[in-house]
């Protein structure tokens, strides 16, 4: 598996909604979400939410973008990761996301409605993790881990090279003011070359 590697500067991304601040602090990007921000599409709750902080750049087929973060999630639906956007009814959030007590790491997938997979990773909680999502065929690729381990395979899914698309970090608080995330990086590069 390829690894992006060139870092990408904070100022070459544009944000889908700004947060309620975003500072540089030396290499880092610190970023405060805003209250009742979030990115969902109808599915089991029945509502549309369009107000993710991502900081998004052209990511073109055949390429990847991952980040790294640290952040203290302790609220419910707090998140972060890494946002793919093709338009508002198509996109895809990965990462970190604290729900019901538990910190997950998974994918929404999104064409017109989300979907939603995720798997417990309490002692991530509190760690500096990776999160890559790669253009390979026809699908995207997500993966994550603490950073220093092995990436871990979280979602493959359909994807079609022919979409135009943007992605980079993002940060989202459904239902608390306060969460903050250290964003230590952004880098792009060569897709990975297989699933596996």
């Amino acid at each position: 598996m390829a690894d992006a590697s060139t870092r990408r500067a904070w100022a070459d991304g544009t944000w889908t909604h700004p947060p309620v601040s975003a500072r540089e602090d030396g290499d880092d990007l610190v970023v405060a979400a805003a209250a009742s921000s979030d990115a969902w599409r109808h599915t089991a709750y029945g509502f549309v939410h369009d107000s993710e902080h991502a900081l998004v750049a052209p990511l073109a087929a055949g390429t990847a973008a991952e980040v790294e973060f640290t952040a203290d999630f302790s609220a419910q639906f707090d998140q972060a990761g890494v946002f793919v956007r093709v338009d508002a009814q198509r996109w895809v959030k990965a990462g970190l996301e604290y729900a019901d007590g538990v910190l997950g790491a998974g994918a929404v997938v999104t064409d017109g409605f989300s979907d939603w997979s995720v798997g417990a990773v309490p002692e991530w909680l509190g760690e500096r993790v990776r999160v890559r999502v790669s253009r390979t065929g026809d699908a995207l690729i997500v993966r994550a881990a603490v950073v220093g381990e092995p990436l871990r395979l979280l979602r493959v899914a359909p994807f079609p090279a022919s979409l135009t698309a943007a992605a980079g970090p993002f940060v989202a608080a459904p239902t608390r003011g306060g969460l903050t995330v250290r964003f230590h990086a952004w880098r792009t590069g060569a897709a990975d070359a297989s699933i596996h």
